[in-house]
């Protein structure tokens, strides 16, 4: 399956919407594209919400129909992850894993919190900077616990399957192989990238150690299985099921996708951004 991105509004401002497609038509980012990418059960789909070295905190829409990816806002301004020294931007492709969801009404097991209602983050370490709602075909290698205010939100450690260098990387042992200092990196932007906002460091289950490959496929199927009960669900408290695909009672046909689809602008040319979304971020370790 290939996927396209069909574009409306103005990047940069609080109407740009990036809807994705297949030969077939519009697709939900969250509920259509399958999480699994072949029959091995071990290559996923990843939808790229935040391309590598970006910084707009762009992410899919779980509350409106089609699930959209727009970018996040804070009190009405669009919201940009801060350069918090020597950090540009976000250090991976970011994105998310379809078809599953952090369950926000169970406590974990392994933090003890309830999940953050969103679907699996996922950080792509691949050489090539990916495109905003790319789909990729990614392996799993590890994850690491965040904390975020309260609320479980792995981060779940891949790596594209056409990488040149995926072959040698298949646990989180390799990353820190091939990929020295990454691990590390990645733990303290973690830890540091809300202090700019004023925001206290962010906390981890187990210290911030990253678990291997075997216990992140365990979350990756878990949260798959929570996203099958929320499909289920008569009160989705706000998320929207909308698809097209899985002919369910949330499935919608051609008429109403146009129908969402004319609810937004026509694309038009990029809002020009303000200076200060390069502004280095200096902090105390």
């Amino acid at each position: 399956m290939t996927y396209q991105i069909v574009e409306r509004g103005s990047p940069n401002t609080i109407d740009y919407k990036l809807y994705i497609k297949n030969e077939k038509g519009i697709v939900s980012p969250f509920h259509d594209i399958p999480l699994l990418a072949d029959n091995t059960g071990k290559v996923f789909n990843m939808v790229v919400e935040i391309p590598r070295w970006s910084n707009a905190k762009m992410e899919i829409n779980t509350k409106s129909a089609l699930n959209p990816i727009i970018q996040d806002t804070k009190k009405g301004k669009l919201r940009f992850v801060s350069n918090v020294f020597p950090h540009k931007g976000y250090i991976w492709n970011y994105g998310a894993l379809p078809q599953t969801w952090e369950n926000p009404e169970l406590l974990d097991e392994h933090t003890g919190c309830k999940g953050d209602n969103d679907p699996l983050d996922v950080l792509e370490i691949g050489y090539k900077v990916a495109k905003r709602g790319e789909v990729l075909k990614v392996k799993v290698l590890g994850t690491v616990a965040l904390i975020d205010e309260g609320e479980t939100d792995w981060k779940i450690l891949v790596i594209n399957v056409e990488d040149p260098i995926a072959p040698e990387v298949n646990d989180i042992k390799d990353i820190e192989k091939h990929f020295p200092g990454l691990l590390k990196a990645t733990v303290e932007w973690m830890k540091i990238y809300k202090i700019p906002d004023g925001k206290p460091e962010n906390k981890f289950a187990f210290n911030g150690e990253p678990k291997d490959a075997e216990f992140a496929l365990k979350i990756v199927s878990d949260t798959h299985e929570y996203w099958k009960a929320l499909l289920q669900k008569e009160n989705t408290n706000g998320l929207s099921c909308v698809n097209t695909t899985l002919n369910n009672a949330s499935t919608i046909d051609d008429e109403k996708v146009q129908a969402i689809l004319s609810e937004s602008l026509p694309l038009s040319e990029p809002s020009p951004l303000l200076p200060e979304v390069d502004k280095w971020h200096f902090v105390k370790l």
